[in-house]
C-alpha cells in the first residue's frame, strides 16, 4: 500500500484512483498470505524441495513419530537430542543449514524403534550382544539403518531427511572395533562374517549429513571417556581423534 501510494502520488493520480489502487494492494496481500501456506506443500512436492517451514514443523518434538521414538527407545531419543545440539552448532560454524542439521539429528536413529533393546543406550542390565556371535550382532545393529529409511519413507519425511537416516554411519565399522575384535578372536569366523561388520557405503553432497555423522560418533563415544572424569585437553584430543578416524575411513 505504501509503495502504491508513493508511485501514484508522484504521478499526480486522482485521490479516488489512488484509494482504489491502495485497497487493491491490501486485498492482494491478504489473498497471498492465505494462499501461500496452502500451496507451498504442493510446490515442495513438485520440486522435491524441503523448505525451512517444513523443517520447522518436523522440529516439533510433539510430532507423532518423535513421540513414538521417545516411548519405545527413550535412550536413543535423548541421544538424538544431544546429537542435534552438536550438529546444529557445527553447521552454524561451517555456514551450513543448522535447522536441517538439527531436524536430521532428531530422526537419524528412528530405525532403532524396531529393536531398541539391542542398543546399549536403551539397555537396563545385561548386554544382549554378549550372547550373540559378531555376525548376528552386526546384522541386528546394521538393520536399524534399513528400518529407519523404511519408517521415514512410510512417515513421508522429506527425501533429504531419508537420505540422512540412510547415510548417518557412512561405511564405518558397526559397533566400532568391538565387534571386529570379537569376530577376529572367534575361531570359526569366516570372511563373509567380516564383510557385514561394515555399514554399506553411501555418498552424499549434503554437508549436514556429514556433520550429523561426526556429531553422532562423538556423542556416542563421549560416554566412555566421561566415566574417567577426563581433563579438557584429553577431551579435545579424544574428539579430534574420533573425527580424524571417521574422515580417514570415509575417504
Amino acid at each position: 500500500m505504501v509503495t502504491i501510494f508513493g508511485l501514484r502520488f508522484l504521478t499526480d493520480t486522482p485521490a479516488i484512483k489512488m484509494g482504489t489502487d491502495c485497497l487493491t494492494g491490501a486485498v492482494n496481500g491478504v489473498i497471498v498470505a492465505i494462499l501461500t501456506p496452502g500451496l507451498l506443500p504442493i510446490f515442495e512436492y513438485i520440486s522435491r524441495t524441503t523448505t525451512d517451514m517444513e523443517l520447522l514443523e518436523l522440529s516439533d518434538l510433539n510430532q507423532p513419530l518423535l513421540t513414538q521414538f521417545k516411548e519405545k527407545a527413550s535412550g536413543t531419543y535423548y541421544h538424538s537430542l544431544d546429537v542435534a545440539k552438536l550438529a546444529e552448532a557445527a553447521a552454524e560454524a561451517i555456514k551450513a543449514n543448522p535447522l536441517l542439521a538439527r531436524v536430521g539429528s532428531y530422526y537419524h536413529d528412528i530405525g532403532k524403534i524396531a529393536k531398541p533393546e539391542y542398543f546399549i543406550e536403551n539397555q537396563k542390565g545385561e548386554n544382549v550382544h554378549d550372547k550373540l556371535n559378531p555376525s548376528m550382532s552386526s546384522r541386528v545393529i546394521s538393520s536399524h539403518v534399513k528400518d529407519g529409511v523404511k519408517l521415514a519413507h512410510d512417515s513421508r519425511l522429506p527425501k533429504i531427511i531419508q537420505d540422512i537416516v540412510q547415510q548417518h554411519h557412512g561405511n564405518t565399522l558397526i559397533g566400532g572395533l568391538r565387534f571386529y575384535q570379537k569376530a577376529m578372536e572367534a575361531i570359526d569366523t569366516i570372511l563373509s562374517d567380516l564383510k557385514i561388520i561394515v555399514y554399506p557405503r553411501t555418498q552424499t553432497s549434503v554437508k549436514e549429513a556429514a556433520v550429523i555423522l561426526l556429531a553422532d560418533s562423538v556423542e556416542s563415544a563421549r560416554h566412555v571417556l566421561l566415566r574417567d572424569d577426563p581433563s579438557y585437553s584429553r577431551l579435545i584430543n579424544f574428539v579430534r581423534k574420533i573425527i580424524e578416524t571417521k574422515l580417514w575411513i570415509l575417504n
